[in-house]
């Protein structure tokens, strides 16, 4: 096997891929041929030929009515994977830390087709999981991860979760964009009743250098009249996520105010 024959056709191929993820591409929606071969130094024919064979991988899509070419499902898939992977282990010592002060586990959640996914679960020696596993799915409308997930969403948006199933009617519109609204202010979702009566939940967004809510840290503890505790696990959980979203590269700015540790 002549491997640096196919470094060669592999560095070829990336450079398609490139024409595909520029400013340009993004501005018209796509390239044509034509274009991406100008850019590439390439032959029309090679070109084609490339792009073709990428298609059928999921690698490219190409617009039936243009005939222009953008970068494919699996692109954005396999993009997707590796941000999460990233994700996760940025998150991990973090998240331990705030298990071990808390004595709860600490949940890393992320939004996935308009649901609450929990990304990893990381428990404290005396913490328990509330039933909650990596992997499982909540809905967004009655979960304070939900909440701290949806915060930058405009309002109609968010109104369209709203749209069908008798539980989601059970949650007044006005009532969780409430709530919302207190995310953006404070950094953080207190939700009472979650998962059960006994329960609250606290979530506060994570952002990362694009300056956007990528997950949530979520932290279920028991329902207390002490509101103190709560007040403590919301701070901490704020103070969590901030530190999350700085390795991510994010930059807070202001004090006080939503994404910022100094709290």
């Amino acid at each position: 096997m002549n491997l640096s024959k196919i470094s060669a056709g592999l560095r070829r191929d990336l450079a398609l891929l490139e024409a595909l993820r520029s400013l340009e591409a993004h501005r018209k929606g796509g390239l044509g041929v034509n274009r991406i071969a100008e850019m590439t130094g390439r032959e029309k024919s090679q070109v084609s030929r490339a792009l073709a064979g990428m298609k059928e991988e999921g690698l490219v899509d190409r617009d039936p009515t243009t005939l222009a070419y953008r970068c494919g499902w699996r692109l954005y898939a396999l993009a997707a994977s590796t941000l999460e992977a990233r994700l996760t282990q940025s998150a991990a010592p973090f998240l331990q830390r705030l298990a071990s002060e808390l004595h709860e586990t600490v949940y890393l959640c992320v939004l996935r087709d308009r649901n609450v996914v929990i990304a990893s679960a990381v428990s404290a020696r005396r913490g328990r999981s509330r039933g909650l596993w990596e992997g499982d799915t909540l809905p967004v409308i009655k979960t304070s991860s939900g909440r701290a997930l949806v915060a930058e969403w405009d309002k109609g948006s968010i109104e369209s979760l709203f749209c069908g199933g008798e539980a989601v009617h059970s949650i007044p519109f006005e009532s969780f964009m409430s709530d919302v609204q207190y995310v953006r202010e404070r950094g953080y979702s207190i939700l009472h009743g979650e998962p059960s009566e006994r329960f609250i939940g606290v979530s506060s967004p994570i952002k990362d250098y694009r300056n956007g809510i990528i997950a949530c840290v979520m932290v279920v503890t028991e329902n207390s009249t002490v509101s103190e505790r709560v007040g403590a696990v919301a701070r901490l959980t704020l103070r969590c996520a901030t530190q999350i979203s700085r390795s991510l590269g994010y930059a807070a700015v202001g004090r006080g105010r939503y994404g910022d540790a100094s709290v």
